[in-house]
């Protein structure tokens, strides 16, 4: 599948990662790949280095020197969209888990789509400022939704918001520090990655930074997809010059790890499913308010990028597969959400990347900018 996919992703005209994850979910339903731990450690490892990835594409330069007016907007946009999102989300009486997801954003399926249409477009590096910010507060709606839903509201969710609150102090400290010593000591990059490295010196430090900081997580009992996400954005700040790097560790991971995570997420969802009164209804109607609400908040944007940027940002903001799946997973565990519900999330966020890739492929094509 992972061979085979690209040639069947040209031959539909659809962008890889939806057809990775209709594969997935034929091949499960037809019995010939089935789950086991390894397939399941593996598919986790791929989602943590996809989201190592998307923290390589942000550059904390350009995001730190933007204009005010920018960030201020990006705010704008998430306020307004979570506003939309909620609003929506109680008018058709949808259940409270899926109302607290309807607003999540994350960029790891961002990072797929710099890669396809090049990082250096004006509408993916206003997402991605929009994207770090929403990320960030997602994450922490997540870790704080995650130690509620298992502990209620006591000191043990005090201490988890404590938690995610001091690490983010850390790593903005660190990422000071590191900035001031790099300033003095330029050298000390060049021993760190040497320029003739026979033994792939740059490869090791990635990967002992993307360990290290899951290790953390792991020890602090926060979402591991933050620890890969800074990780890549650590590498982003201080390595950046080093474009060999950045094609070595894209090629691993795009060629390898993050194909098995969209067809591990195909292959969880039970297509016998579909033919359960509500399921496939439900999941259209998430979709539409999901995208409907950032395309709305988008308006924001609009006279920054124009509109068709401003729509393509939207789109490419109403992918947050990997949290929808991790909320769906925590509601139906918790029994938070009955299976209907779960289900409809689930394929909610296959539907996303379905419509909005599609979406966006034809906007880029069809729509020209001026």
């Amino acid at each position: 599948m992972i061979w085979g996919s690209p040639f069947v992703s040209k031959l539909l005209r659809m962008p890889t990662p939806p057809v990775e994850i209709i594969l997935g979910a034929i091949v499960a339903y037809m019995g010939l790949v089935g789950h086991n731990q390894y397939f399941d450690i593996i598919a986790e490892v791929g989602f943590l280095y996809l989201m190592f990835l998307a923290g390589m594409e942000v550059d904390l330069k350009q995001i730190t020197q933007s204009p005010k007016a920018i960030i201020r907007r990006s705010m704008l946009f998430l306020g307004l969209m979570a506003f939309f999102s909620v609003s929506s989300g109680i008018m058709f009486h949808l259940n409270t888990i899926t109302i607290i997801s309807m607003p999540l954003i994350s960029i790891g399926i961002l990072a797929s789509l710099a890669k396809t249409y090049g990082k250096e477009q004006p509408w993916i590096k206003l997402a991605f400022i929009a994207g770090i910010l929403g990320e960030i507060i997602s994450i922490a709606i997540l870790t704080i939704f995650d130690a509620a839903s298992t502990t209620g509201v006591n000191m043990t969710l005090v201490m988890k918001v404590s938690y995610l609150t001091g690490f983010i102090a850390a790593v903005y400290l660190l990422y000071k520090l590191l900035r001031l010593l790099f300033w003095w000591m330029p050298e000390l990059k060049k021993t760190l990655i040497p320029k003739l490295d026979t033994s792939d010196q740059d490869i090791r430090l990635s990967m002992a930074l993307f360990f290290i900081l899951i290790a953390v997580m792991l020890y602090l009992k926060l979402e591991l997809a933050l620890g890969a996400f800074i990780a890549g954005i650590a590498i982003s700040a201080f390595f950046h010059h080093e474009k060999q790097l950045e094609a070595k560790i894209s090629s691993l991971g795009f060629g390898f790890l993050v194909p098995l995570f969209f067809i591990h997420v195909g292959a969880s969802f039970d297509l016998k499913s579909l033919t359960e009164e509500g399921v496939v209804t439900g999941a259209l109607l998430i979709t539409f308010l999901m995208i409907l609400a950032r395309v709305l908040a988008a308006v924001v944007l609009k006279q920054i990028s124009g509109a068709r940027d401003a729509l393509l940002i939207a789109l490419s903001l109403s992918m947050p597969l990997t949290l929808l799946v991790a909320v769906a997973t925590i509601g139906y565990e918790t029994k938070l959400l009955n299976m209907l519900s779960y289900y409809q999330l689930i394929l909610a966020s296959i539907f996303e990347i379905l419509f909005s890739m599609l979406l966006i492929k034809w906007i880029s094509i069809r729509w020209e900018k001026p």
